[in-house]
């Protein structure tokens, strides 16, 4: 009978300890660092991939041992892909027909006839749908017309 009441319930008796053996409660809070840490990683991926994903018509370029033109301005762009399809600038993804071609050329040439043109032709594309369109180009009075390749491996 010497035993007070508070011993017999298991209460605390002022010793701290709680009921399970002395484990701690869990812990309600989220880690957010390594959430962080991915979303940053992530973040300088994107920003070193951005610039690498241009948008362009996708164009095999022949190979040539020729040198590289200096220029100070930048050309318009004529694109014929492998299936002679025409795009007018680098950055178009809606071909164009032929009978389109020299308006909107003359819309978008800031000099003129003296504006200097660039066709990209596929390496698979036809010859002769390359040539008509440069044909084309001539005969609405553009005389700076050249064709880009890609610079051939030395080796």
């Amino acid at each position: 009978m010497g035993m007070s009441a508070g011993a017999q319930t298991g209460g605390s008796g002022g010793r701290g300890r709680r009921r399970g053996g002395g484990r701690k409660a869990p812990m309600s809070e989220i880690n957010v660092t390594p959430l962080v840490d991915v979303m940053l990683v992530l973040l300088i991926i994107f920003m070193v991939a951005a610039p690498l994903m241009t948008v362009g018509v996708p164009i095999d370029l022949p190979e040539t041992r020729a040198k590289e033109m200096n220029s100070d301005t930048k050309p318009i762009t004529v694109s014929i892909n492998k299936e002679g399809q025409v795009y007018l600038g680098e950055e178009t993804e809606t071909p164009i027909s032929l009978d389109e071609l020299v308006p909107k050329l003359a819309a978008i040439a800031k000099t003129g006839n003296e504006e200097r043109i660039f066709v990209r032709g596929d390496a698979t594309a036809d010859y002769g749908n390359i040539m008509k369109v440069m044909g084309l180009l001539n005969s609405a009075g553009y005389k700076n017309i050249g064709l880009v390749t890609l610079q051939e491996p030395t080796g």
